[in-house]
C-alpha cells in the first residue's frame, strides 16, 4: 500500500522512523516532507498529504506533529479525509474498525518509538467493520456534501 507521510519540524525525527517501519511492514511510504528539521508551518504539510488522500492518489496518510492535533484539524478540512489523532493501540484500532480513518495523526512529543510502530501496524492491519458504522460514515459524507448542514430526511433515529 502507498502511504504518504509528513510532519512538521517537531515530528521530523519520528517521520523517518515511521518511513522505516512502513518499509519493514512491506508498504511504500512516500515522504511528503519536510526535508530538514528547520521550523515549518504544519498546515502546509498536512494539506499536501490530505489532498493526495482526498484525490485518491494515495490510499492512506500518516501525519506527525508535536501533539498530532494540529495536523488532524487541517487534514479533516479535505473532502473524503477521515483523520484521527491516535495515542494508543485502542484508538488506532477503533479509528479503522469504526471510523474507516484514512489518515493517522500522531504525536512526536508524547509517544515512544515502539508504541508508534505498533500503532501503525495495528492501524494498517485493521479493516473497516462496516454495518452500522457504514451508515454513520454516510451521514458524515452528507454533511460534507451539504456544507455542514444535515439533510431534512436525516432525523436522528434511535441508536443501535
Amino acid at each position: 500500500m502507498k502511504i504518504a507521510v509528513a510532519s512538521d519540524h517537531r515530528g521530523y525525527g519520528t517521520k523517518s522512523k515511521i518511513l522505516a517501519t512502513l518499509s519493514e511492514l512491506g508498504h511504500d511510504g512516500i515522504d511528503f516532507g519536510p526535508e530538514t528539521e528547520d521550523i515549518v508551518d504544519y498546515p502546509d504539510f498536512a494539506a499536501s498529504v490530505a489532498k493526495a488522500v482526498s484525490e485518491g492518489e494515495i490510499e492512506r496518510g500518516i501525519l506527525v506533529c508535536g501533539t498530532g492535533v494540529g495536523m488532524c484539524i487541517v487534514a479533516n478540512k479535505f473532502h473524503g479525509v477521515r483523520a484521527a489523532p491516535c495515542h494508543d493501540d485502542i484508538t488506532a484500532e477503533m479509528s479503522r474498525l469504526h471510523n474507516d480513518a484514512n489518515v493517522l495523526c500522531l504525536s512526536a512529543d508524547l509517544l515512544g518509538d515502539r508504541l508508534v510502530s505498533r500503532m501503525i501496524d495495528i492501524w494498517l492491519r485493521t479493516q473497516f467493520e462496516g454495518g452500522r458504522h457504514a451508515r454513520r460514515l454516510e451521514k458524515i459524507s452528507e454533511f460534507e456534501r451539504n456544507g455542514g448542514s444535515a439533510p431534512a430526511e436525516s432525523a436522528v433515529p434511535p441508536a443501535e
